[in-house]
């Protein structure tokens, strides 16, 4: 990302949204609301004095609302640009017009309360979507207790909980009591692989589990882990190895099953119903935490910037591709890489966003002489890169 930020032929419009995009493959106009933060980019350091100072809290957005952030805010410690934004819907001065602590503390007077939003217009040549996903709330599934038991938990929220940056700083304690948790149960395939939810299988939470499992042993010696699998899915390159590291370095217990429900005893700790599907019989298992793998789904506004694009979606709401070249869209010059297009972990999205801007630089060079200009161009780069053969010798 710091790369990204700093490459001199790289425009990052963050806190921006696409309002319209007219035109065709090559000559594209889109416009684009930058938001004004408040704050000027260019002099803030994020020093983080102006954080410290504001008085008022509210729940934390990155880390699930397990923390609470400021009303003037980093998103999270490791974004591009690390420039602070004051939310306006919790601003005490914009709601009475008093406070400016910020304003005050500020020893770059960077906080700008006059700024305003700003429409840019660009006029790029080709267009690549890559818009990732968004998690599935399981909150109606009532089976798994999630939003009933406190020590039910998504797999998302227990990346949060288990990151030292995150709200417990890499403590893996349950939200009911605060208890180191050392028992953990790992279900799988939550609104995914059914046909009540998300027919598709979601592709990385069986890797996902495992690798979760295997941070609770590193946090905790005393860690056992559980994983509640339908079909365990380990495809990738040198996936089925790590799954048996797993296993034998770990200690981690993968249990072929159906999850039924999730109860609750007493003293808060979850019970996970489930039938072995290997011996076809009724089992329970008590744990001190229930982390649910749940479906990974397109975003939500999807379906809204698909129709500004004049794209298409598929049944299950991803970017419509075409089956053999997955980059294309139904609209030439416009390309699409990663996971808004369907179901594919980090190598695989890494590999897809390649492709993409291959296919993006094509339509690009296309415009400025044709396809053959495209090989002039590719000749002149690998010509200028290559070191100069030394004079005399």
């Amino acid at each position: 990302m710091l790369e990204a930020g700093r490459h001199p032929n790289i425009n990052l419009l963050t806190y921006s949204e696409v309002k319209s995009v007219i035109g065709k493959s090559g000559s594209f106009t889109v416009k684009v609301l930058k938001k004004a933060r408040l704050v000027n980019e260019k002099e803030c350091t994020a020093c983080g004095k102006c954080i410290e100072k504001c008085p008022k809290k509210v729940p934390n957005e990155f880390e699930l609302g397990l923390g609470i952030r400021k009303a003037i805010y980093l998103y999270f410690p490791q974004g591009i640009p690390a420039v602070v934004t004051i939310d306006k819907e919790n601003c005490i001065h914009i709601a009475t017009g008093k406070c400016k602590v910020c304003e005050k503390f500020c020893e770059k007077k960077a906080i700008d309360f006059n700024q305003k939003d700003e429409m840019i217009t660009l006029h790029p040549g080709a267009i690549i979507v890559a818009t990732g996903f968004d998690m599935y709330d399981p909150t109606h599934l009532t089976q798994y207790g999630y939003g009933i038991f406190k020590n039910v938990i998504t797999s998302l929220e227990y990346e949060r909980l288990i990151c030292a940056f995150g709200p417990k700083n890499g403590n893996l304690t349950r939200l009911s009591d605060e208890k180191h948790a050392e028992i953990i149960g790992y279900v799988q395939c939550v609104g995914s692989r059914s046909l009540k939810d998300n027919k598709f299988c979601s592709s990385v939470c069986c890797m996902h589990a495992t690798k979760e499992a295997m941070l609770a042993k590193e946090h905790d010696a005393k860690a056992e882990s559980f994983i509640f699998y339908t079909d365990f899915r380990a495809v990738g390159k040198g996936f089925q190895k790590y799954v048996r590291r797993g296993e034998q370095e770990y200690g981690i217990k993968y249990i072929r099953s159906r999850v039924a429900e999730v109860t609750e005893d007493e003293e808060q700790n979850p019970i996970i119903w489930y039938e072995d599907t290997e011996t076809r019989t009724v089992k329970s298992k008590k744990v001190d935490l229930v982390v649910l793998a749940t479906s990974l789904v397109p975003q939500k506004d999807a379906p809204a910037l698909a129709k500004l694009l004049g794209l298409k979606l598929n049944e299950s709401g991803f970017f419509k591709t075409n089956p053999f070249t997955p980059t294309e869209t139904t609209k030439s010059g416009i390309f699409t890489c990663g996971y808004c297009q369907g179901p594919l972990d980090i190598p695989e999205s890494v590999a897809q966003a390649s492709a993409a801007a291959e296919k993006a630089a094509d339509v690009v060079l296309s415009k400025n002489g044709g396809m053959k200009g495209s090989e002039e161009t590719r000749k002149c780069i690998v010509k200028k890169n290559k070191p100069e053969k030394k004079k005399n010798g």
